[in-house]
């Protein structure tokens, strides 16, 4: 009971921080019509790594250089993929295909962790992305475009952050842990700018959303995450990860910049059922993950 209370909790806070990024989605686009998207990702990265890094430091337990290097390289890998991807796709497919990550990572769950996926969080990350392709009317016809590609990159490298993150939140000091992941972040976006075209226009919108996605987005989102995949699973806390685009959508919607239209309710609903599907998956079978003492 105590297992499944801790998991139940777990999933809730991944929906509230789901919930935190769709909203922020429209912040981040506005953003963008400010700065170039490397030097708004060392922006908002820095400001998250410096407001962690002010409380993390106050912690007696050793820094986790090892995890926070490689779940920092993984996310700053997914949004390069993601970024220079979405200039030769659409919105909507690079939302679908940033989505598979749902289905990789009981793959690659089952490959680091040599275990295999509880049956019913596979079919509800199919459902989910059923539901992706229908929320984003995704159809795919003749040769992929280059950003097809490059997109799929991004939900491999997702698929890996999501599923590691389960083990090294197991293991190390949440907010140390995030505080190392963000700077990695900042520092990788810094050291691409030479090679980058460069924009930014500084405006009180523009700070107003480099402190809003790297405290709320970033620093607090990220440890929350990395919090509760302690006490849940990489499958179930991926599907709940799918429910982004219904929020980014249903706040566009409430924002009066665009209506819900009947795909868009039909394939957010399946998201939805695919999640209450996951969420009645018992634990993955023969979990090999140590978890040390707290």
């Amino acid at each position: 009971m105590a297992i499944s209370s801790q998991r139940l909790r777990g999933d809730l806070v991944l929906l509230l921080i789901t919930a935190v990024w769709g909203v922020t989605f429209v912040t981040v686009k506005d953003a963008l019509e400010g700065a170039d998207p490397m030097t708004f990702l060392a922006l908002r990265f820095g400001v998250g790594a410096l407001a962690l890094w002010l409380i993390a430091r106050r912690s007696t337990r050793p820094w986790p250089w090892q995890g926070g290097a490689v779940l920092g390289t993984l996310l700053f890998i997914g949004y390069v993929f993601q970024t220079y991807g979405l200039a030769s796709t659409t919105p909507s497919r690079s939302a679908f295909i940033t989505g598979l990550c749902v289905v990789l990572v009981p793959f690659v769950a089952s490959v680091l962790f040599r275990r295999l996926p509880p049956m019913m969080a596979v079919i509800g990350a199919v459902v989910a992305v059923v539901g992706l392709a229908i929320l984003t009317d995704t159809t795919f016809s003749g040769p992929l475009p280059l950003g097809d590609v490059l997109t799929f990159g991004c939900a491999i490298s997702y698929a890996f952050h999501i599923t590691l993150t389960e083990k090294y939140s197991a293991r190390a000091d949440s907010m140390k842990l995030v505080t190392l992941q963000l700077a990695v972040v900042a520092l990788l976006s810094t050291f691409s700018l030479p090679f980058v075209e460069r924009r930014l226009l500084p405006s009180a919108s523009l700070w107003a959303a480099v402190l809003v996605t790297g405290i709320v987005a970033s620093a607090m989102a990220i440890s929350l995450q990395t919090w509760a995949q302690a006490k849940t699973t990489a499958v179930r806390a991926s599907v709940i990860f799918a429910l982004e685009p219904v929020f980014a959508i249903a706040w566009g919607a409430m924002l009066g910049r665009e209506g819900l239209a009947k795909h868009e309710w039909v394939g957010g609903a399946l998201i939805v059922l695919g999640v209450v599907v996951a969420s009645t998956a018992p634990a993955a079978i023969a979990p090999t993950i140590e978890v040390a003492p707290k």
